[in-house]
């Protein structure tokens, strides 16, 4: 296990510091300040692209009037929240009211400390990664749980008991495509499912295994869609039939907690995505010597994040496209459709494994 972002930094305090101690202190802090980058940081540029998104699919102009193309609107929404009046509605449950949302905020930095943004751009690396983000993962729902029972709002707990449904039905099947990947990869390691794409594109799972993969790919977007409860989807929010879901009774930076939590998760989703079936870090190579110069020189964090945000985008174009289904209709896809569709799918991966045809 390593620990560090990036390590050479930590080796270069090591060397000159008369106190090695000081080395390990200086990586803490360096990966700290990286997750928060990464989350905080990404999440107005998220929610000004998906506003801009938005806008597009539907025809309209979205923000304009604050800064060029409404670029300043998210600072002016995250500073009136940041002085909006925090209060507990009257009947809550005080301490469990305000740790919900403190829970929903942290759980996914836990996520993003896994994921490998480069070759030496990982805060940890586990070799048994992917059981650590399945585990992690089931935590993000007792923040939703715990917010909409502590509320003492009829809305809010049966939103909170939707969502907990939901995602307890659709993290089976996030799993079992998740081993699916592990098994064709030969590990649980991030890193090793990253080098077992080493090569070309058509090295990548998603082009690796022609059908396999590419169902692979589309099931995993559309089961993580499901857990980070984002339209159509949505079903804990449901602002026609819930007002605002669990998070009806929170205002002030409370509810930005919540709000921020879906932006971050979004990020872990969409890294793990291109982790699993778009070769990570690894540069798009196509085979041809001149070509591949080029792109081996841009650095893999770029690599990494433009494919984070490609499927980001994704997310985007599949939240503001699709309708909204029942409760019902959504737990059925699961249940009926999605899960046997991903055991078939693991069943397969297990004979291709076998026989040799996956590397």
């Amino acid at each position: 296990m390593t620990f560090g972002i990036p390590n050479f930094i930590g080796d270069l305090v090591r060397e000159y510091s008369p106190w090695p101690e000081l080395a390990l202190l200086v990586n803490v802090i360096l990966a700290v300040v990286a997750i928060l980058a990464v989350g905080i940081g990404s999440a107005p540029i998220l929610i000004y692209m998906e506003r801009k998104v938005c806008a597009h699919v539907q025809c309209r102009l979205g923000p304009m009037r604050l800064g060029w193309h409404g670029i300043l609107q998210t600072i002016a929404d995250v500073t009136k929240l940041l002085f909006k009046e925090v209060y507990s509605p009257k009947g809550v449950d005080t301490v469990v009211y305000y740790l919900a949302p403190m829970i929903s905020l942290t759980v996914p930095f836990f996520t993003l400390a896994l994921i490998p943004f480069g070759e030496q751009w990982q805060v940890i690396n586990l070799n048994f990664a992917v059981p650590a983000i399945m585990a992690i993962n089931g935590l993000g729902l007792f923040a939703i749980l715990l917010g909409g029972w502590a509320s003492n709002n009829k809305y809010s707990l049966l939103s909170a008991l939707r969502s907990g449904a939901q995602m307890i039905s659709y993290e089976v099947s996030f799993a079992v495509i998740m081993l699916f990947v592990v098994m064709i990869s030969g590990s649980a390691s991030l890193n090793d499912i990253v080098a077992a794409q080493n090569g070309t594109v058509l090295d990548w799972w998603i082009f690796k295994l022609p059908v396999l993969g590419f169902v692979g790919f589309l099931m995993f977007m559309c089961i993580s869609t499901a857990e980070l409860n984002r339209a159509p989807f949505d079903i804990a929010e449901a602002e026609q039939e819930l007002t605002a879901g669990f998070h009806t009774e929170y205002t002030g930076t409370a509810f930005a907690m919540f709000y921020l939590t879906e932006y971050i998760n979004i990020i872990g989703a969409a890294a793990l995505g291109s982790i699993f079936f778009l070769g990570g870090w690894q540069a798009p190579l196509i085979g041809i010597e001149s070509v591949d110069k080029i792109l081996l020189a841009i650095p893999d964090l770029v690599w990494m994040f433009a494919k984070i945000y490609f499927l980001i985008w994704l997310y985007m174009i599949f939240r503001w496209t699709w309708l909204r289904p029942r409760i019902d209709q959504l737990m059925s896809f699961e249940w009926k459709f999605l899960l046997p569709l991903s055991l078939i799918l693991l069943g397969l991966g297990a004979l291709f494994t076998a026989m040799g045809w996956v590397l």
